[in-house]
C-alpha cells in the first residue's frame, strides 16, 4: 500500500511514522521552503538539508517521482517540494492524507485516491474525503470521523505543563526571521530567541525551546515562529509529541477501516 501525505511538518511526520511502522509505503510533499516549527521531528527538514531522521526513520529529499520510487525501494521516505501535490497523478497512491493543517481544504478531493483522509478542521467526511481525524486536544483527539467534520479551530494552543497560549512565540513584525538560539536550548522568560526586522521575539515563559522556524523564513506579524515547552525536558525535542502520535493512530485506523471496506466491495 502506498500513502501520499500532503504536508511534512511535525504532526504529518507523526502520521508518517505510524503508517511506516505498520508496513505502509510513504511519500510526503511540502513547500519549497518549509515553515515547520518543531523541525527536529519534521520530515520537511529533508527539503532544506537533503535528509532528515525522525526517531528511527529517515526521509530523503527528491526532485521527481522517479527518484521517489528509488528512495521507496531503499526503505526510506521520499519528500518532494510539491505543495500542489502534482506528483499524485504519476504516483497513483492508494491513500492520500491531507495533513497540511491549514484549517481549510486547499484542494484535496474525495476522488483523488481510493482512500482520502483529511486531518483537522476544513474537511467533511463523505464530501471531500472519506474520513477526518480530530486534531484538537481533549476527549476526541485522534478520533477517526467517518461522517461529519472535526471540531472548529479555536486558535488556542493546547495546555502543556500548565501553559497554553504562553508557550507560543509569535513574530513581532513582518520580515525575515533570524534566530539567536536553536531548538533544544533552555531559555528564560523574557529572553530574546530571535529577531524579525530588527524587533526581538522574546520567550514569554521559561523552558526548553522545542520548536523554532528556520532562519531566513519570511513571516508576518503574529505568525507562530516558536514553541517553548515549560516541562524543560530536552529529550522531548527529539520524539514526536503525544498529539502527533494520537493523530497518527487515528489515521492508521481510518486507513485500515476504509481499505477493509474497499476489499469487501
Amino acid at each position: 500500500m502506498l500513502a501520499l501525505i500532503r504536508g511534512a511538518g511535525d504532526l504529518a511526520s507523526g502520521i508518517a511514522l505510524r503508517l511506516y511502522r505498520s508496513g505502509v509505503k510513504i511519500v510526503m510533499t511540502d513547500l519549497e521552503r518549509p515553515m515547520a516549527i518543531r523541525r527536529t521531528v519534521a520530515f520537511s527538514d529533508a527539503i532544506l538539508h537533503g535528509t532528515m531522521t525522525v526517531e528511527d526513520v529517515t526521509a530523503k529529499y527528491v526532485q521527481d517521482v522517479q527518484q521517489a520510487r528509488e528512495i521507496l525501494a531503499q526503505g526510506m521516505i521520499p519528500v518532494l517540494a510539491d505543495p500542489e501535490c502534482r506528483c499524485r497523478e504519476m504516483l497513483k497512491p492508494d491513500v492520500i492524507i491531507d495533513a497540511i493543517l491549514a484549517k481549510r481544504n486547499l484542494g484535496t478531493r474525495i476522488t483523488d485516491a481510493p482512500i482520502v483522509i483529511g486531518v483537522g478542521p476544513g474537511f467533511t467526511a463523505g464530501e471531500d474525503c472519506h474520513a477526518v481525524v480530530e486534531t484538537m486536544r481533549g476527549h476526541t483527539l485522534g478520533r477517526a470521523i467517518y461522517r461529519g467534520s472535526a471540531l472548529p479551530n479555536t486558535n488556542i494552543p493546547g495546555l502543556i505543563g500548565g501553559f497554553a497560549g504562553e508557550r507560543v512565540l509569535r513574530a513581532p513584525a513582518d520580515g525575515i526571521f533570524e534566530s539567536t538560539h536553536k531548538i533544544r536550548d533552555l531559555v528564560k522568560e523574557g529572553e530574546t530567541v530571535g529577531f524579525v526586522a530588527g524587533e526581538p521575539m522574546k520567550a514569554t515563559i521559561s523552558g526548553v525551546l522545542r520548536g523554532l522556524i528556520a532562519d531566513g523564513a519570511e513571516v508576518k506579524k503574529g505568525l507562530k515562529c516558536g514553541d517553548v515547552d515549560p516541562r524543560g525536558e530536552v529529550a522531548y525535542c527529539d520524539t514526536v509529541s503525544d498529539k502527533a502520535s494520537a493523530i497518527g493512530g487515528g489515521v492508521l485506523e481510518a486507513v485500515l477501516h476504509l481499505s477493509g471496506a474497499l476489499c469487501q466491495k
